[in-house]
């Protein structure tokens, strides 16, 4: 880990305002941030409220069954190639080898954004995510939103997340 910063998230709309914040920043051309939290802590709520600023229209749903779901994400005026983006949710694995059996070694290595739902059950074998998000539940409404940075570009957006977001 080289760098790490918490956030408190007193209700939705904050974290509404921290995934466009967000939204704002991220290279989103080659960028894995994996989520984690027990359920109900919010990880497809952030992960829509991000794919929303992102520019994705329509409707988002958690990949809980499908395991993956791509979205394709608004150029951008400084980038006007369009760019992909991947919600995964590998809740339902039972053994890390389904990540690799389900041939998403070319799709992390493929440029876009990737989202991680539960991570952890193919840890080992996806690529080190460049964050891992961590939502703990406060209270029925208040969540707080750790960062850990695992990579250099994970670690620069972090920084720049906390002079933005303190």
């Amino acid at each position: 880990m080289l760098r790490s910063h918490r956030w408190d998230l007193p209700h939705e709309q904050a974290t509404q305002a921290w995934a466009e914040a967000l939204a704002q920043q991220a290279p989103v051309k080659h960028l894995t941030l994996a989520l984690q939290g027990p359920l109900g802590a919010g990880k497809t709520t952030f992960t829509r409220h991000l794919l929303r600023a992102l520019g994705v229209t329509g409707r988002i749903k958690s990949p809980s069954y499908a395991i993956v779901e791509p979205y394709a994400l608004s150029s951008r005026p400084s980038d006007p190639t369009p760019s992909m983006a991947w919600h995964f949710d590998f809740y339902r694995f039972n053994d890390p080898r389904e990540w690799e059996d389900a041939g998403f070694r070319d799709l992390f290595a493929s440029p876009g954004l990737k989202l991680v739902e539960w991570w952890e059950n193919a840890k080992g074998l996806m690529p080190t995510p460049d964050w891992v998000i961590t939502l703990s539940i406060v209270n029925e409404s208040e969540r707080q939103l750790m960062i850990q940075a695992y990579s250099p570009a994970g670690a620069s957006l972090l920084q720049h997340m906390e002079s933005e977001r303190p």
